[in-house]
């Protein structure tokens, strides 16, 4: 308490971790606090990992400035960091006559804001593109690109960590108080005297900003659910592939989206709920899901999907339509910058929004640059994408590289303990698996998660009731069976 610090951010997620690096970068002091067990655990990390180009959005907005510059920053940032960035383009199809105004639309709306690249292609090329796919007509985006919003985001906050930051996790806001200048902000593990607040909380925006005094904002929360399907099918699709939405229904349509680890997602859907927290898959919206994705790539069987999950959006509108609200990047106050309603496509905008956060703070304060600032982030190792001799000189440098520990992944025992010593302390099941892609297979943990429990014990040494899935509340186990240390 006795400490001032210069910035505190409020919210690990891509957003505020881009700028904790962005911070990291002058002689400041400053704490981003995040409630989960890790970053990336909201919106940042329930999301389809794609780097938009710029054409869905309205033309003179924030919204659409910040995409498209946000858009040219990502490839040089996720080279810097170590996360992954593949270019792939994207179909935006159309199956009827009525629905090419649409692509029309798009089109002139990605050229005004400018969107590089931009055409409209017959069937005949879009066969060509994605042999298979239906369409009549789509508007073809060679620039738009996907990325792991999991490495995107630890990335940067391992990198604003190596740069003097400090990341505390498991620390949630409880109350704001503003003071002549300063502020004391009481967490659940005790209080901060900061100068200055950013608020990146995400879906819990709004009520950052009511503690700080801010009143008036409301964070909607809607939900969007996904499958994922097997990597044996990932050669089924070569770039995204997005429908002509529905009218009046909230978003992109149901859509089509490679990973970079070779997968393929369905989704999302999109259903206002009241609480921020729920994360639910809904047996109706999962079947729509199919049977919409059915609609553009008919080889889809159920038998391949591996997993579905959910992810919530901070809306600023109370209702599905295609109404848009801008994004609220401002200084509510002195020392008090707010960021509400960061949505879609708040995932590329990131880099772009912090170079804005960073302006507003400049418009004030002299900025100290570092000299010993490192914009470097070494890439973790993903042993499965070796080649046999890179693997062999691993395996002969570190045995633990021979050692698989997830079969669907091909994760090694070493790239688990990597994981489980990470920077940040984080130290859940879904932290090494996000840091690491061990149990993201098929199997989905079936046969990794009791190795990887093993190595966590080995490890840390903790109490076996307290090895967590996620945060609070996620135990994995209340006790033993059997006590196997007494089998002789």
């Amino acid at each position: 308490m006795s400490e001032v610090l210069d910035y505190l951010i409020v919210g690990g997620g891509v957003v505020g971790c881009n700028i904790a690096r962005e911070l990291s970068r002058f002689d400041l002091k400053t704490v981003l606090c995040e409630k989960e067990c890790d970053v990336a655990m909201g919106t940042s990390g329930r999301n389809s990992g794609v780097a938009h180009a710029g054409f869905y959005m309205i033309p003179k907005t924030l919204k659409a400035e910040l995409n498209v510059r946000g858009h040219q920053m990502l490839p040089a940032l996720c080279e810097e960091i170590g996360a992954q960035y593949n270019v792939i383009g994207k179909l935006v199809v159309a199956e009827k006559d009525d629905e090419i105004p649409y692509l029309l639309k798009l089109k002139r709306q990605g050229e005004i804001n400018g969107t590089q690249g931009l055409r409209l292609i017959d069937a005949d090329e879009v066969s060509k593109i994605e042999p298979n796919i239906r369409a009549l007509k789509a508007l073809y985006s060679p620039t738009s690109a996907i990325l792991d919003p999991f490495q995107l985001t630890i990335g940067l906050a391992e990198n604003a960590l190596i740069n003097g930051a400090r990341i505390e996790l498991n620390t949630e806001v409880l109350e704001i108080k503003h003071h002549e200048d300063y502020f004391t902000v009481e967490t659940n593990k005790g209080s901060y005297k900061t100068r200055n607040i950013i608020n990146s909380a995400g879906l819990y925006a709004d009520k950052i900003s009511a503690l700080a005094g801010v009143e008036g904002y409301r964070i909607y929360p809607c939900r969007g659910e996904y499958h994922v399907l097997d990597k044996g099918v990932g050669h089924l699709l070569n770039t995204l592939v997005y429908p002509v939405p529905p009218k009046d229904s909230g978003g992109l349509g149901v859509h089509l989206t490679p990973t970079v680890d070779g997968n393929i997602m369905l989704g999302p859907s999109a259903d206002y709920i009241n609480e921020p927290c729920d994360l639910a898959n809904t047996p109706d919206v999962m079947n729509q899901l199919l049977d919409e994705a059915r609609l553009m790539l008919p080889a889809l069987k159920r038998k391949d999907f591996i997993r579905s999950f959910a992810g919530n959006r901070p809306k600023l509108i109370p209702t599905s339509s295609n109404e848009t609200v801008d994004y609220v990047i401002k200084e509510e106050y002195e020392g008090f910058i707010n960021l509400v309603g960061i949505e879609s496509p708040g995932l590329t905008a990131a880099p772009a929004i912090a170079e804005r956060v960073i302006g507003l703070i400049k418009k004030r304060d002299e900025l100290i640059e570092k000299k010993s600032f490192n914009p470097k982030r070494d890439k973790p190792v993903r042993f499965s994408r070796l080649t046999d001799e890179q693997k062999a000189r691993l395996i002969a440098a570190e045995p633990a590289y021979g050692q698989i520990v997830c079969r669907c992944e091909t994760v090694t025992k070493k790239e688990v303990l990597d994981a489980l010593h990470n920077p940040l302390g984080a130290k859940s099941i879904n932290s090494i698996k996000i840091r690491s892609r061990a149990s993201m297979g098929r199997c989905q943990g079936g046969f990794c998660w009791p190795k990887i429990v093993q190595l966590i014990e080995d490890e840390l040494k903790p109490e076996l009731k307290d090895i967590r899935l996620c945060g609070a509340g996620s135990n994995m186990f209340i006790g033993k069976t059997k006590d196997l240390r007494r089998i002789k």
